[in-house]
């Protein structure tokens, strides 16, 4: 193909681009209840995320990927001029990333998947034929938006009614704490390494059955409660930091689990989400490699490694924004609150994978911050700034629409 060092240049560049969104968007908001919990600082938190997104995304992050994402465009159209896909992809990646680095700007927590999707159904309708998008796919990823918070929040709210119930509502919160929390662990540790094993660990050929994730998950659940409960027994009630707040040395426990929820969840967004920015250049790769549109095709070492330097560069560089929309301006959240927000943000992407329903993680974890702050009365929550979150959800798709088509029309332009 003409043009090749050029092109490839340009999808490890918009590549390098989106991931950067994606680390200053989305694995900033799954941060974002660590931080404003106080179970870590920021600077902890950029730490943690750094280390495990990236390992999670060299890691796991995929051997193999599909060339155009979640199957919404047919590849068939593109048999006789596969430089259309080329030009596509490198539009796709440009508005995606482009419209992250503004809602990054203004907070705004916005659905990395969505932005990519919405930018591919752009390109694809418009530059090339209404008829080459997959419009059912496209219907169900547009129902994710409502099925997945209602099931976050619903989790989320929940759990922290139980942990409500069965500690703090009891006659010694600290003695019904230490009695509680190692189930508590438990399910932290089984739910997190079945999402780890669900879906992240496919891409490096380690595809478990749903009995073998269970086993497996429940493995590593018992060895966490073990950790747990030895990190419990060293927590002492302390009678001068309890003046000010009753539940200080309670909440200290929680913020143990917050620690292990973060660490487990960052490798595991890591190995899932980098998909979305090196998906694209992978189909780039492949086209100019063979010169034909493959279904799929194997993602180089490089290409991985974009990823995961491009998440991390977001997340310290920008991330702090969204962080403080997810972990203090929607509701206050403390350890056991973000605790219960993790935990049912991560058991609906579990559950979501077990029914094939495609889902933001951005979408499951507002709503899932949101049952936390429903469970507490509904002037817990500022409706102002959950308002322009949900508006910003709703603009996703036609703004990395638009700016796709924009950008697919310059660079056909240029190199045709």
């Amino acid at each position: 193909m003409e043009d090749a060092v050029v092109l490839l240049t340009l999808a490890a560049a918009f590549g390098l681009f989106m991931a950067w969104g994606i680390g200053a968007n989305d694995v900033a908001n799954a941060m974002g209840t660590s931080v404003g919990s106080r179970a870590l600082t920021l600077k902890q938190a950029i730490i943690v995320a750094a280390v495990f997104e990236f390992a999670g995304a060299v890691l796991a992050g995929g051997q193999v990927t599909a060339t155009v994402r979640k199957g919404i465009v047919d590849t068939s159209v593109f048999a006789d001029s596969p430089e259309l896909l080329v030009y596509g992809m490198l539009a796709s990646l440009l508005a995606a990333g482009t419209w992250l680095l503004i809602a990054s700007r203004f907070g705004w927590p916005v659905s990395t998947t969505h932005s990519i999707v919405g930018a591919i159904v752009g390109f694809a309708a418009v530059g090339i034929d209404v008829a080459s998008v997959r419009w059912g796919v496209v219907g169900s990823i547009a129902a994710s938006w409502v099925v997945s918070p209602l099931l976050a929040g619903l989790i989320a709210f929940a759990l922290f009614m139980s942990v409500r119930r069965l500690i703090f509502e009891s006659g010694d919160a600290f003695v019904a704490a230490r009695r509680y929390i190692p189930a508590y662990i438990f399910l932290v540790g089984f739910v997190i390494a079945l999402v780890t094993l669900r879906k992240g660990l496919k891409h490096i050929g380690l595809d478990f059955s749903w009995g073998q994730s269970l086993a497996l998950a429940g493995v590593f659940g018992m060895f966490l409660t073990i950790v747990g409960a030895a990190a419990i027994r060293r927590i002492r009630y302390d009678i001068v930091e309890n003046e000010d707040f009753h539940f200080a040395s309670v909440e200290r426990v929680f913020a143990v689990l917050m620690v292990f929820t973060a660490c487990a969840m960052a490798f595991a967004h890591g190995s899932n989400d980098v998909a979305n920015a090196i998906g694209p250049v992978a189909a780039v790769v492949s086209v100019i490699e063979t010169g034909e549109v493959a279904q799929k095709s194997s993602v180089s070492v490089w290409i991985l490694l974009i990823g995961g330097a491009g998440i991390v560069v977001g997340l310290i560089t920008y991330g702090h924004r969204v962080m403080a929309t997810i972990g203090e301006r929607i509701t206050e959240l403390t350890p056991s609150r973000g605790f219960a927000a993790t935990l049912a943000a991560a058991g609906t992407v579990v559950l979501a994978s077990g029914t094939g329903l495609p889902i933001s993680t951005t979408h499951t974890l507002v709503g899932a911050v949101l049952g936390v702050g429903l469970a507490r009365g509904i002037a817990a929550i500022e409706l102002p700034v959950v308002r322009t979150v949900f508006v910003s959800w709703i603009v996703t798709l036609p703004a990395g629409a638009g700016l796709s088509v924009a950008f697919f029309f310059v660079l056909r332009a240029i190199f045709q």
